[in-house]
């Protein structure tokens, strides 16, 4: 029977900060809020909530609703803008900090394009960011090896959903600034060598016993 299972779009962005951090919140259904998560939340609310409005030939559509069975993505968007006279659109997602040095936020927003796509029967060339920390708009092109790479993190993505296994931890730098630290505790389990040092006692006797 096919896996009919669709991944929240928020989930691509988890796995490419960390595939253990998507596993426990989509898969062990963990969450811990910090002081990040909740300006996103409150910033995501504040646009979600908004309105349709139009202004000089564009349509702006808050909060819309999308899902791509073929891709297997279901979520919701912040902000699409839709020009009124040829029916083109882009989506436009939010973000409280700034620009990254990987390309996590532009895989989201490709995923989000890619869903637009398949809904409308269109193509999306481009979308946008804006930061609050910032306060600026960055226009994304959705390049040929963008949209690869965005392929590849769905499929990783449904891949470990659909295990129900949470990799291992592995402390990073990025760690400090995730709501999980306490829950994951990486640190402490990534310096867990409880079980290397019984292997080793153990082997140290078999090898005392081979001696005699």
């Amino acid at each position: 029977m096919p896996d009919t299972r669709l991944i929240p779009l928020s989930a691509l962005q988890h796995y490419a900060f960390c595939p253990r951090q998507c596993a426990l919140i989509h898969n062990e259904q963990a969450w811990s809020e910090n002081w990040l998560t909740a300006q996103g939340q409150q910033l995501h609310q504040r646009v979600d909530h908004g309105l349709p409005e139009s202004r000089k030939g564009i349509r702006y559509e808050r909060g819309v609703e999308v899902s791509a069975p073929s891709l297997g993505l279901t979520g919701k968007l912040d902000l699409v803008e839709v020009d009124i006279a040829t029916g083109a659109c882009f989506p436009v997602e939010y973000k409280r900090g700034k620009p990254k040095q990987d390309a996590i936020d532009l895989i989201q927003l490709c995923a989000q394009a890619l869903c637009l796509e398949e809904m409308l029967n269109i193509e999306v060339n481009h979308g946008a960011i804006w930061y609050w920390q910032t306060r600026h708009r960055h226009q994304v092109e959705f390049s040929f090896e963008l949209r690869q790479q965005t392929h590849q993190i769905i499929e990783a993505t449904r891949q470990l959903l659909n295990s129900n296994q949470t990799p291992k931890a592995k402390y990073e730098k990025k760690c400090q600034a995730c709501s999980l630290y306490d829950l994951c505790n990486p640190k402490l389990t990534f310096q867990d060598t409880s079980r290397g040092y019984v292997k080793a006692i153990y082997q140290e006797g078999a090898d005392e016993e081979a001696a005699k």
